[in-house]
This record gives structure tokens, C-alpha cells and sequence, in this order.
């Protein structure tokens, strides 16, 4: 039986590698992002190439109005949800917390984690109800080691990893699998986000080794999904062979 997939931050990198990956195993999905014709051309693509039912939705995760209603007005036979990604997340800058820029950690802060909170909490009710449902919080190595001029962005992915544990403690009893997936250094808009659109100073990150990429992580997350009803992977660590911690990277 198809299961209905619901991923946040569908448009690029991560969510859109997930979307491909549950696609192609003929999951339906709910895909969101704030860029419409881009969430309209991959809705379009994945009901073209695998036959499956797509509903994109175009809102802003760190809009709590957005995110209520884009919810609740789900069809009845969408609200169906098998598994929530908490995908949505960026880093903004990378300036020592003297010389921080506000909007910035806003912006990482209203994405990182309210964004996933918000998510959560509409989502959440849909499976409790029905006592069965995955939910799959992308964190990063960011949020098990503090990096220089990492300040808000590694302060936020700790949040996402804190938010996880308690999700997984207080939906225990409800039968509901609750994992977090966290990733070291990939190639995908990351960089490019974080630096603002300086293309070689994004690329510059990833020169001298191989970093990983989106597939990789679409193929760990739908990895988890696919165990046993009484099996949980509750937390997941991956990281290039080339890379021993946050900040150490071996470059040939």
C-alpha cells in the first residue's frame, strides 16, 4: 500500500533528493516549499516519471498562520501522513557572534526550529489520532559540535536535536517512530545560502575531497522507514569518509 510522504523544503537539495527517492518506491507525497514554479515543476515530474499522486504545497514553514491552515485543509485523504521530513533548514552567514548579523539568525532560528516545531505540532495530531507515523528531523553535525563563527546556526541545530528527543519521549506511548538524521558536510544550496551567493566561496568548501551528496541522505532516510514496525533508528550520524569531525576534513 502506498504510504503518503509529507517533506518540507521539497524545492532543492535534501528534500528534493527524499521527494525522488520515496517517489520512485511509489509512495505519495506532499511536497512544500516557497519557490512555486519550482514545487509545481517537481510535482509535475514525479507524477510524470513514477506515477504517483503529488500535492505541492507553496506556504512558509517559519509562518505559523501558513503552516495551520495549509494543514488542516488538507484533503481527508491526505491527512493520511505515514511520515513527516523536517527537512526546511538553512545557515545564514558565518560571523563571530560580535559581528552577527540579527536577520540572519533569524532567519536560521524561524526555519531551524520554530519552522520544525510548527510542522510538528499539526502533523503530530494527524498520526496520534491514528497511532502509527514516522517523523524525520534533519539535523546536523552542527547540533553535536560548536564550530568557529557557528554561534546561532550550531545553536540551532542543538535545538533540533533537544526538540527531537523530546518528541520521541512524549509520542512514545502513541506507537510513533520519531528519528534524527544528521549530516556532515554535503554539497548541495548549503554553502550557497550561507555565503550569500558567492559561488567560489561555496565551491571553495568542497574542493580536495568528496563531500556527500543529497542522494545520500534520501537514501538514509528512506533507509529508517523501511525497518520493521518494532525497529526505530533513533539518531544517525553521517559524515564523508574524508571528514573526522565538524571541523576536520581531510583535502587532498
Amino acid at each position: 500500500m502506498n504510504k503518503i510522504i509529507f517533506i518540507t523544503g521539497a524545492t532543492a537539495g535534501f528534500g528534493q533528493a527524499i521527494a525522488r527517492k520515496f517517489a520512485e518506491n511509489g509512495n505519495n507525497l506532499i511536497i512544500t516549499g516557497r519557490r512555486k514554479i519550482l514545487l509545481e515543476e517537481l510535482a509535475k515530474e514525479l507524477i510524470t516519471t513514477f506515477d504517483i499522486e503529488v500535492l505541492p504545497l507553496c506556504f512558509d514553514v517559519r509562518k505559523l498562520e501558513e503552516v495551520e491552515s495549509a494543514i488542516e485543509a488538507l484533503p481527508v485523504k491526505w491527512k493520511k501522513i505515514d511520515v513527516l521530513v523536517n527537512n526546511a533548514g538553512l545557515a545564514v552567514g558565518l560571523n563571530p557572534i560580535h559581528e552577527g548579523v540579527v536577520d540572519d539568525w533569524e532567519r536560521m532560528i524561524d526555519t531551524n526550529v520554530k519552522g520544525l516545531l510548527y510542522m510538528t505540532r499539526f502533523v503530530s495530531p494527524l498520526m496520534v489520532a491514528r497511532k502509527q507515523g514516522h517523523i524525520i528531523n534533519i539535523g546536523s553535525i552542527a547540533g553535536r559540535e560548536v564550530y568557529p563563527m557557528g554561534n546561532v546556526y550550531c545553536g540551532s541545530k542543538y535545538a533540533v536535536d533537544a526538540i527531537t528527543k523530546g518528541t520521541r519521549i512524549d509520542l512514545v506511548s502513541h506507537n510513533i517512530k520519531v528519528t534524527q538524521i544528521a549530516p556532515g558536510a554535503a554539497n548541495t544550496e548549503f554553502s550557497m545560502v550561507r555565503f550569500k551567493g558567492d559561488k567560489s566561496r561555496a565551491d571553495n568548501v568542497y574542493i580536495g575531497y568528496e563531500p556527500l551528496s543529497a542522494v545520500d541522505i534520501a537514501e538514509t532516510v528512506y533507509y529508517v522507514t523501511t525497518l520493521p514496525a518494532h525497529v526505530n533508528i533513533n539518531d544517525l550520524v553521517l559524515m564523508p569518509t574524508a571528514q573526522a569531525s565538524a571541523v576536520n576534513i581531510h583535502k587532498e
